[in-house]
Formats: C-alpha cells, sequence, structure tokens
C-alpha cells in the first residue's frame, strides 16, 4: 500500500462519515504529505517552486503590474521548455498548492452565518472575502498569463496538457483535484471566447499561404490530398470559414467546409457530381457562378482545431453563422444540409454482434450469410471481412449486408443513448444545434477511412431555421430527437430483432 493510500484510509478511519467538511480540511492541511510520498513524483524543481513563491507572493500587494507580468512570462517561457513530465509537476504542483484554503472558507462562512441580514455593509465584505476564498489562487495566475502576447494561446496549450493529464488513469481524489484546475481554466477560456469576441471569415484561395496549410493540415474528415485538392475546396463552388480570435491571429479555431449545390446529395461522390450539373446548365464563365441553379448548401466537414478549447461551444455558432451568410448570399439557396460521418458505427456494431448475432440480423439473413462464411463464428468472420473497404466492391456481400447495416444504424444513430442523449458524437453535436436528423446513406464514403469508421455510411441533418431553437430546446430539455419518417421505420424494425 502507497503512504497515500495509508494517509487516505487514516483519515477515513479518524473522521466520521458526516465530518465531511473536517475531511476536506486535513486533506487540504496534509496534502503535501499525501501526495508527495506516492509512487508518482509530483515534486517539481526547486528553481520552479522558487518562481512559483516569488509570482504568489505579490497576490493581493500593490505591486507594479509590469513586474509581477515580467516574472509570469518567464514562468511560461519556462514552461514551453520543460519535457512532458517537467510540465504534469508543474500542473501537480498548481492543483495541490495553490488551490483554496478549506479551512479558510469553513471560517468565513461562519463568519457570515451570525452577520445580522438588515447589515448590508458588513454582509457585502463577507460575502467578497468568502468569494475571494472561493475563487483558487491559480485563477489569479491565468488572468495574469491571459494579459500576456499570445498569453491567451498558451492557457489553450496548458489547458491541453490538463485534458491530456486528466485522460489518463487517475484515482478519485488526483481526478477531483486536477479537473477544478481543469474548470477554473474552462470558465476563463469561456468568456474570452464568447461568440461576441469572435471574428467569422472566409478563406479562399487568395489567403495567406499560412492560413491554406492550416486549412489543410487541420482537415480530418476528408483529407486533403495536395494544393490542386486544397484549392477545389476554397473554389467558387465551396465555402471555407473560421472563426478567429483577435489574441490568436491567422489561428482558425474551428473550420466548416461548405458545398454549393443544387439538391442534397447522398455521398461524398455527389458533391462533385452537383458542381458538374450546376456548370452545365447556362454558359457562365469559369470564374463566375451560376447563382440560380445553387439551392442548397452542404456542411460536410466541421473540425475543431484546438483540443484546449474542448467544452466551449464554437462549432454550432459557426453553423448558424454560415447558414445565414451563404442564404444572404445565395437567396435561391431553401436547403440546409450535413453530409457527417459517422464515427465509432463499425465497432459498436461488432460488438453487438458479438453479444448476439440474433438481435442484429434476420433468421434469412443469418442463412445467406452463412454461405459466405466456412467459419461458424460470425464476429469473427465479419471482422475479418470488414478489416479493409474491399468488400464494398462485391455485390453479393453488399447486398446481404445493406439492410442490416442500415437498420443497425437507424438505431445506433436513433436509439443508442447516453445519459439521455444521442450516444455518437456527431449526432448529439448536431441535435443539441437543432437539426433533424434526416436520411441514412448506404455507400456515401466507400474510401478505407469512410468503411472503417461506419461501413462508408453517412447521415444527412437537415437544418430548418424556422425550426432549430424548438428541436435544439426540446432535445436538450426532454432527450427528443426529431428524426425523419424513414429513419424511425429502420429504428422500430431493429427493435423487433431486439424483443
Amino acid at each position: 500500500m502507497t503512504l497515500r493510500r495509508a494517509c487516505t484510509r487514516l483519515i477515513n478511519l479518524t473522521l466520521k462519515n458526516n465530518d465531511k467538511f473536517k475531511r476536506k480540511i486535513f486533506l487540504q492541511s496534509n496534502k503535501c504529505l499525501i501526495y508527495n510520498n506516492d509512487s508518482k513524483n509530483y515534486t517539481m524543481s526547486s528553481s520552479t517552486k522558487h518562481d512559483f513563491d516569488e509570482i504568489f507572493k505579490f497576490k493581493d500587494t500593490n505591486m507594479s503590474n509590469w513586474i509581477v507580468e515580467s516574472k509570469v512570462y518567464n514562468l511560461c517561457c519556462t514552461y514551453k521548455t520543460m519535457s512532458l513530465d517537467d510540465r504534469q509537476k508543474f500542473l501537480w504542483s498548481l492543483a495541490l498548492n495553490y488551490s483554496m484554503d478549506h479551512q479558510k472558507i469553513c471560517i468565513l462562512a461562519d463568519k457570515l452565518s451570525t452577520i445580522p441580514t438588515d447589515n448590508q455593509r458588513q454582509l457585502l465584505l463577507k460575502e467578497r472575502s468568502l468569494k475571494n476564498a472561493l475563487t483558487p489562487q491559480y485563477h489569479w495566475l491565468f488572468v495574469l498569463m491571459g494579459r500576456l502576447e499570445n498569453g491567451v494561446k498558451f492557457l489553450v496549450d496548458l489547458r491541453t496538457d490538463v485534458l491530456n493529464l486528466l485522460s489518463g488513469q487517475l484515482e478519485n481524489d488526483e481526478a477531483v483535484i486536477m479537473q477544478q484546475l481543469n474548470l477554473t481554466l474552462q470558465d476563463l477560456l469561456l468568456l474570452w471566447f464568447s461568440v461576441g469576441f469572435l471574428h467569422l471569415e472566409r478563406i479562399t484561395w487568395q489567403s495567406s499561404c499560412d492560413m491554406l496549410q492550416k486549412i489543410s493540415d487541420y482537415e480530418a474528415i476528408h483529407p486533403i490530398r495536395n494544393w490542386l485538392d486544397l484549392k477545389k475546396r476554397v473554389g467558387p463552388y465551396r465555402r471555407c470559414f473560421v472563426f478567429t480570435h483577435p489574441s490568436m491571429p491567422r489561428e482558425p479555431l474551428v473550420v466548416l467546409h461548405t458545398a454549393l449545390c443544387d439538391i442534397i446529395p447522398e455521398t461524398v461522390k455527389g458533391i462533385e457530381e452537383a458542381e458538374k450539373r450546376i456548370k452545365s446548365k447556362d454558359k457562365i464563365p469559369s470564374d463566375q457562378i451560376n447563382t440560380n441553379e445553387i439551392k442548397a448548401a452542404i456542411f460536410y466537414s466541421i473540425v475543431a482545431t484546438q483540443k484546449g478549447l474542448q467544452g466551449i461551444e464554437l462549432g454550432n455558432y459557426l453553423i448558424k453563422e454560415v447558414a445565414k451568410n451563404v442564404t444572404r448570399e445565395f437567396p435561391m439557396i431553401d436547403k440546409l444540409s450535413t453530409l457527417s460521418p459517422i464515427p465509432k458505427f463499425r465497432q459498436w456494431f461488432l460488438d453487438q454482434v458479438r453479444q448476439d448475432p440474433k438481435k442484429i440480423f434476420t433468421k434469412d439473413e443469418l442463412d445467406n450469410i452463412s454461405k459466405q462464411f466456412s467459419n461458424n463464428d460470425l464476429y469473427k468472420e465479419l471482422k475479418k471481412l470488414f478489416n479493409n473497404s474491399l468488400w464494398l466492391n462485391d455485390n453479393d456481400i453488399t447486398g446481404i449486408m445493406k439492410e442490416p447495416l442500415l437498420r443497425s444504424c437507424a438505431w445506433y444513430l436513433y436509439r443508442e443513448k447516453r445519459r439521455g442523449y444521442a450516444l455518437n458524437n456527431v449526432a448529439n453535436f448536431h441535435l443539441r444545434n437543432g437539426a433533424v436528423m434526416w436520411r441514412i446513406n448506404w455507400m456515401a464514403d466507400p474510401t478505407p477511412r469512410g468503411a472503417e469508421h461506419s461501413f462508408g455510411i453517412m447521415v444527412n441533418y437537415r437544418y430548418y431555421l424556422d425550426e432549430t431553437e424548438n428541436n435544439s430546446r426540446n432535445y436538450i430539455e426532454n432527450s427528443m430527437i426529431k428524426a425523419s419518417e424513414n429513419i424511425i421505420m429502420l429504428s422500430k424494425n431493429a427493435e423487433i430483432l431486439k424483443n
């Protein structure tokens, strides 16, 4: 047993369950003993500790800002040069030693409760003192960091390191302590990255080279192959918009790729086919756009580029701004839709087959599938089959698998929930925005990447602007998903097999 676990057990034995405040105070007072002696090394270098002490001694003093900010700047520079191990020690030191003094909070709360309610002056003073005590000390440090040149970007990257640390194997007490630091950072960034501070920018072939390069590098849904492909993505029949922030110039925070079409395409290839159809309708010069035939805007890729801004809603605002922008530019547009991937559907489907294939396939489907394989272990055979995208070129296999996959996909998107909301993160994102789950498309993206995620299946989420607010409210408050009759019917067919 580690010393930290032994100390924690001693605390639990010493203090009764109803002494929660005492337990918190004991933990706060003895955290260095508990954490610094574990198998993990939470102790940072003496020079970094000295830097912290030199900065925090100026908290709540009248020292000139430039002196403090100079020391904070040096601390940030030091952090950037640290190894991963030293960065983690840096974060643990902040989280453990510069958070809140729970004993002081309890004392202030007791004093506040004794003040008569008609003594407004004393109430306000004590409430302010309590509010200050409830604010972690490192909040003050983060504010100073944010004032520096490129300081906001530093904090975004710092939170990325915190999130990476939280994604590791932490025990409960560790996770709580680090999560407090994470939430403090998130609250600050939430204020600084509110939509009023963001700048909507359209990216074209005339945009700066470094911006175009970042657009190419960040594209994760449909990877950009070369500069010719990139030129097409920002060409006349496409719209690429980004949100940027004044404190992070020339850095796209979230990127939305939009295709201008005549109809809502069912496939990725259908986007290019729509462009060819529109161009062929009228004799329009190559440098101009046939605006009369553009009747649909298709959001086919949206990418958040900064992990440190996770949990801060930017994508939904970008979609709404782009929707207003393209409908203003092209008044004939009356259809707004996505062509969205379905990440993790393949793995979910295989897990269901492993548990009970009879809840996925009908008897006739199982008979037809068994004729294709020599092994009786259906899960192993399907896992081997779906290991690459070659099966999508086999008409016999695709003919057998189409109905069960579409049926299961509808169930996965419409009925599989986590805490009342859609399990699939892309579905949850668009449904929270007020979109309608409109159509599931077979063989929409038969590339190896599309096959790996969702057997090449994609989905359209329709945005009816006059309904989005109501749909969003129903989904968030009542967990109600607005879907088309076809998707509901497919999910009901899947339900029959599951019962």
